[in-house]
């Protein structure tokens, strides 16, 4: 029988739910910012036709990548205090996957602050490369771990992971990797459009046009398997058709209002459709945040995984207060760095701002567009 929102709350408290809501809303919001820095990194020599393009596609980024990130601190964070058995069981099982996303984020830090330190071609070029794997493995990485995370893995008695690393390479797993990596370059793609001009805007705008089908193919496929898995085993109860419609329409949209010259909206749909995602995943999962393909006897809930309730409350109190600061501040910090970047017709010479990695000296910013 298929679980229902009224039946599966009155088994678990309202700060379980609400954390259960923040943890997925904090997703979303990682892969949207972070989504499109992502994009401009795998496509960077795409884009780039030389060093200025693709110092100018680097300095759209530049102001807010590690801001960007900190949404997946937040996120981390928020599912140890929240829900430490899952936390404990996610990073148990998933080792391998989440270490080196977490290396080739580091790696992709040190590109961006080591690229300028040099005018050698080959330094750059080198350093250009780490951008664009740095970029491209956890864009694949995320998708591979939440679909596994929704699929199921060998989860036993007492919250213990029995797989090994290839458990995770799964068909429905790896399709789930193409989808975000799809995505986040679509939305990559969408973003150089709209912070760009000229020719490297129109590549951005061309690259998006040709991007859209394949993700919107992507995502058809997997909210299509998605579902098909959701009906197997009876849990389809929770996720309204309007949120994967909504998915699949955002995404097949955007070569039109490219087309059309609409690159906000473009942009706005992207991202729209990186939340519908997210939703989708999480209402799957509701009341579960992993699946056992065991048994359902070892799923892990919002019920058997969270804190203490004490320990709910004070996070609560905690997340109130600062929260909107924090949205605050990092909405200043877009509006501030909202202009396009322009290249010059004469680059002059080349000046890092020091301490951030970041060649300024020959970019021009035109316009709020």
């Amino acid at each position: 029988m298929a679980l229902t929102l009224a039946s599966v709350q009155s088994a678990h408290s309202g700060l379980e739910v609400f954390w259960f809501i923040i943890i997925a809303i904090l997703w979303s919001g990682y892969f949207v910012l972070e989504g499109f820095d992502f994009g401009v990194g795998i496509l960077l020599g795409v884009l780039g036709r030389d060093d200025l393009d693709r110092r100018v596609l680097i300095n759209t980024i530049g102001p807010v990548w590690d801001g960007n990130e900190v949404w997946l601190l937040v996120a981390g964070g928020a599912t140890f205090a929240a829900f430490p058995n899952w936390y404990a069981t996610l990073f148990s099982g998933f080792y391998l996957p989440l270490f080196l996303i977490l290396a080739a984020l580091i790696f992709r830090g040190v590109a961006f602050e080591f690229r300028a330190k040099r005018t050698l071609p080959a330094w750059r070029l080198a350093w250009d490369h780490a951008i664009f794997w740095g970029s491209l493995i956890p864009a694949l990485l995320w998708g591979v771990a939440f679909a596994n995370i929704l699929r199921g893995v060998p989860i036993g008695a007492n919250f213990t992971y029995l797989g090994s690393f290839f458990n995770l390479l799964n068909p429905y797993a790896l399709l789930g990797g193409v989808t975000t990596l799809l995505l986040f370059t679509l939305h990559g793609a969408v973003f150089a459009s709209l912070r760009t001009t000229d020719d490297l805007k129109a590549r951005a705008s061309q690259a998006a046009k040709v991007l859209a089908p394949a993700a919107t193919a992507a995502i058809v496929a997997f909210l299509a398997w998605t579902y098909v898995n959701a009906h197997n085993a009876h849990n389809t109860g929770l996720v309204p058709p309007l949120v994967p419609i909504l998915t699949i329409a955002s995404i097949a949209v955007v070569g039109w209002l490219l087309r059309e010259h609409l690159d906000g909206w473009a942009f706005v749909a992207t991202a729209v459709g990186l939340i519908c995602l997210v939703a989708t995943i999480f209402l799957n999962l509701y009341p579960r945040v992993m699946v056992s393909s065991i048994s359902p006897a070892y799923d892990l809930t919002i019920g058997n995984s969270a804190s203490a309730p004490y320990t709910l409350k004070v996070m609560t109190i905690v997340a109130l207060i600062f929260t909107p600061l924090v949205l605050l501040y990092q909405g200043w910090s877009y509006w501030v760095f909202r202009g396009r970047l322009s290249r010059p017709a004469q680059p002059g010479p080349v000046a890092p701002v020091a301490g951030t990695g970041f060649d300024t000296s020959p970019l021009t910013e035109s316009g709020t567009s």
